[in-house]
C-alpha cells in the first residue's frame, strides 16, 4: 500500500503556517486516463470524464480562465517558466485543502523557480479568500467555473458533478507537459513529491 501522506510539525513550522492542521491522507499510486470514456472514481463510484484528453508531450492547450481579479487569462499563456498546476475539485475539501496547502508549503524554495497554480471550480472570490485565509501567497489561483474551459481542453471535467478531477501537471518553459498524474480515485491526493521531483529537473 502506498505510503501515508504525513507531513512532521517541523516542517510545517518552517513555512510560518502552523495554523494548518495536515491530515493522514492516502497519496495515489496510479494514472487514470483523462478524456472522454474514461473515469475516475469518488469512494468507489465511478464518475465519467468529458473533453479532449491531455498527454504528456503535448503542447498546453488554450484555455481561458478567471483570475482572482475577474481578468480572463489563458492558461497557456504562462510560459516562461517551468508551472506546476494542481488541479482539484473544491478548495472547500479537505483533501483539495491540503493538496493546495502542501505544494505552497513543501516545497523548499521551488517556487523561486517555478510557478505554481491551482485551478478549480471555485468562484473567485472563494479562491482569493481562501488564499488570504491561509496566508498562501506563492500560488497563482485560477477558476474554470464560467465555462469549463479548461476542464474540457484537458479530459479533466466530472461532467455529473460539474468539476475537475484531482490531477497535478508539470509544464517546462516552452508549454510542453512532461508530467501528468490523474489522480484514479478523488478521495486521494496526487503524489506532489514525484511531481516536484520533476519540475526540480526542468529547471
Amino acid at each position: 500500500m502506498k505510503k501515508m501522506f504525513v507531513l512532521s510539525l517541523f516542517l510545517v513550522a518552517l513555512t510560518g503556517c502552523s495554523a494548518f492542521r495536515y491530515k493522514t491522507l492516502t497519496v495515489a499510486t496510479g494514472n487514470a486516463t483523462p478524456g472522454a470514456g474514461s473515469s475516475v472514481t469518488f469512494k468507489g463510484k465511478l464518475l465519467p470524464l468529458e473533453g479532449k484528453a491531455i498527454r504528456v508531450g503535448d503542447i498546453l492547450p488554450s484555455a481561458i480562465l478567471t483570475a482572482n481579479d475577474l481578468s480572463e487569462q489563458n492558461i497557456a499563456d504562462t510560459r516562461g517558466k517551468v508551472r506546476i498546476i494542481s488541479v482539484v475539485p473544491s478548495l472547500d475539501t479537505p483533501v483539495c485543502e491540503q493538496q493546495t496547502h502542501a505544494l505552497s508549503e513543501n516545497s523548499g524554495d521551488l517556487d523561486k523557480h517555478v510557478q505554481f497554480i491551482t485551478i478549480s471550480m471555485d468562484l473567485p472570490f472563494a479562491q482569493k479568500r481562501f488564499s488570504e485565509k491561509a496566508k498562501i501567497h506563492n500560488v497563482l489561483f485560477l477558476s474554470d467555473y464560467r465555462s469549463a474551459d479548461f476542464g474540457l481542453n484537458y479530459g479533466l471535467l466530472i461532467k455529473p458533478l460539474h468539476l475537475l478531477s484531482r490531477s497535478i501537471l508539470v509544464v517546462d518553459k516552452n508549454n510542453h507537459v512532461r508530467y501528468l498524474q490523474v489522480v484514479p480515485e478523488i478521495t486521494q491526493l496526487p503524489d506532489l513529491e514525484k511531481a516536484l521531483r520533476a519540475a526540480k529537473a526542468l529547471i
